[in-house]
């Protein structure tokens, strides 16, 4: 029996585990990745890692991201985007909980949109918002979010939708945020099928008509693109149906996070976003000893774990 307290610590270093698992492997096809049972956090000898300089088990922007996000929550008792964006400032210009300070990777995208909050730019107004801005960099870092929150699930997607806004304002990447949120609190519940009851969920919150369904219904999960496998790219659509695919085919955590490198390409935020998924249904427990000894920056995380688990127990 998995208890809640153990899937809420499994969904934080599921996430971490799988970002630090993903980063030497980011930007390869997937016919260079290793075979599956070669992937650690340290690459098979003669790999081309994607950041040399970076040391094995170092989470990348999206961890450093979640944890903002997560630090904002806890200190705020809210969503305040103003706050989170200041955050996501100083994790660029600082390294605010990134490991060892060292930021090494950061989206174009999200690049542009803190330059707009650092210049003044109102949060929720400083993603960019065309049809092109629909990378990853919102979706990445949302989880957290629906480990912390208590509000209906009405709530929930709003907020989701609006922590979007300060880097991703397009309503394509504010709905995959909002069904995602949907999706992990439904596994933290010990849902048998938590991703057709997020969905079912999300429709019934948005009916038709509204540009929520739309983007639902016209990008995100068309007719006929529940069979259609995810590619493990930085398209926010395609790197959630990757995380759908890789926690819905396998029983474990290891599988999880390992078959979303296996797709190749943005390796790091597919299996960060596919192992917080998989580590609220496995539970803290479910995630290899090894690789959690591994995990460098323990420091950092555990003191918000242990305030995000007190805050879950009051309710």
């Amino acid at each position: 029996m998995v208890t809640r307290e153990e899937r809420i610590e499994g969904g934080v270093l599921g996430l971490l585990v799988g970002d630090a698992l993903g980063v030497p492997y980011e930007f390869h096809a997937p016919e260079w990745i290793p075979a599956r049972d070669a992937l650690e956090f340290e690459p098979p000898a003669g790999f081309s890692r994607a950041h040399p300089d970076v040391p094995p088990g170092t989470w990348s922007d999206d961890g450093a991201h979640a944890l903002c996000l997560l630090d904002s929550l806890l200190c705020q008792g809210r969503l305040d985007v103003e706050d989170l964006g200041r955050r996501l400032v100083n994790w660029r210009e600082w390294g605010y909980l990134a490991v060892d300070g060292a930021v090494f990777d950061v989206g174009i995208q999200t690049d542009r949109a803190l330059s707009r909050v650092r210049a003044g730019v109102p949060a929720a107004s400083a993603g960019p918002a065309g049809p092109q801005d629909n990378g990853n960099g919102a979706l990445m870092r949302v989880l957290p979010l629906a480990l912390w929150h208590r509000g209906s699930d009405a709530e929930l997607a709003a907020d989701a939708m609006l922590q979007s806004r300060v880097t991703h304002g397009h309503a394509r990447s504010r709905v995959c945020c909002a069904l995602y949120c949907l999706w992990a609190r439904r596994a933290w519940e010990g849902s048998a099928r938590p991703w057709e009851e997020a969905l079912s969920a999300l429709r019934a919150l948005y009916p038709e008509g509204t540009e929520s369904r739309t983007e639902l219904d016209g990008s995100i999960l068309p007719t006929g693109a529940e069979d259609t496998p995810g590619q493990g790219t930085g398209y926010v659509v395609d790197c959630l149906r990757s995380a759908r695919d890789c926690v819905c085919a396998h029983g474990s955590y290891e599988d999880v996070v390992r078959s979303a490198v296996r797709l190749g390409h943005d390796t790091d935020t597919t299996a960060a976003v596919a192992g917080g998924i998989a580590g609220v249904i496995h539970g803290v427990r479910g995630i290899p000893a090894r690789w959690l000894r591994a995990l460098r920056g323990r420091e950092l995380v555990e003191p918000l774990l242990r305030k995000l688990v007190l805050h879950a127990a009051r309710g």
